[in-house]
């Protein structure tokens, strides 16, 4: 069974972070129809906050079996005692003789769990003097030192236009950021400044903790979990905002599932996907 509540905020995703908070719910277990837009107002006149309406889903009530009429009349009577026959003596039995109690068997030592082997740290190859990935190793240095980072970039080339960028070191999560962005952010530095500066046209791809992986990986299940609810309720949901590469993900994902489609409404860097239910 569906149940829904209207949340507001100052933005969307803050009318939806406080009805999370409320119902104490994670993003992937609800659906979110936005209702209004924020409006800031001249001079504070005529602003209004963001308003949603967040769905979930509640188990349905199990209703109670009907209590029988006639079994509660039969309990309510009282039986009437039975008549107890006279009991025979028993003969007494002789006392049994005691056997010797056998020794407890000792228990055999219980085997001590494997340790794993620790991992060998992966080797990087270093980069060839003048080649891109020495280009793009350098922009990137120097960017994380001004973003006061001791990550170190490793870029490595996976075909003729593409490279692959992994940043190792400690503390990798704020160059992460929420949901991405900031390694998004870093990803498009690096483009752009690398890119202008070589030959022809290339794609860099920086990545932290395999972050991107695992990013996509729980994309697809959100997306085939959102598909479910869909198929159950013959609506259309509409999913948080994302980038061009994460709607992608999506798509994708459903592209195959049957009376399901999928596109994007809304322009970036609120833009969003729609599942929509096909009769």
């Amino acid at each position: 069974m569906e149940k829904s509540i209207v949340t507001t905020g100052k933005t969307i995703d803050l009318a939806v972070e406080a009805a999370l908070n409320q119902l104490g719910l994670d993003r992937d277990s609800v659906s979110v129809l936005v209702l209004a837009q924020a409006k800031s107002g001249f001079l504070g006149i005529g602003a209004s906050p963001a308003k949603v309406q967040v769905t979930y889903e509640v188990p349905d009530p199990t209703p109670e079996a009907p209590k029988s009429a006639l079994g509660a009349a039969s309990r309510s009577k009282p039986k009437a005692p039975k008549a107890e026959a006279p009991k025979a003596e028993a003969p007494k039995a002789e006392p049994k003789k005691e056997t010797p109690k056998a020794e407890p068997k000792k228990e055999a030592p219980k085997a001590e769990p494997k340790k794993e082997a620790p991992k060998a740290p992966k080797v990087y190859t270093p980069a060839a003097a003048g080649s891109v990935e020495e280009k793009i190793e350098i922009f990137l240095k120097g960017l994380l030192e001004q973003m006061g980072s001791q990550a170190v970039p490793h870029a490595s080339k996976v075909d003729n236009t593409t490279y692959e960028v992994e940043l190792v070191g400690e503390d990798l999560g704020y160059l992460i950021g929420r949901r991405g962005d900031t390694l998004d952010a870093i990803q498009h530095l690096c483009n752009y400044s690398v890119g202008r500066n070589v030959e022809g046209h290339i794609r860099i791809n920086v990545d932290a903790e395999d972050y991107r992986q695992k990013r996509e990986d729980s994309l697809r299940r959100y997306a085939q979990k959102k598909a479910q609810q869909v198929l159950k309720a013959h609506r259309r949901t509409t999913l948080e905002p994302m980038n061009a590469y994460e709607r992608h993900v999506i798509h994708a994902s459903l592209q195959d599932v049957d009376r399901i489609t999928t596109y994007s409404v809304g322009s970036e860097p609120n833009r969003r996907v729609v599942i929509e239910y096909v009769r």
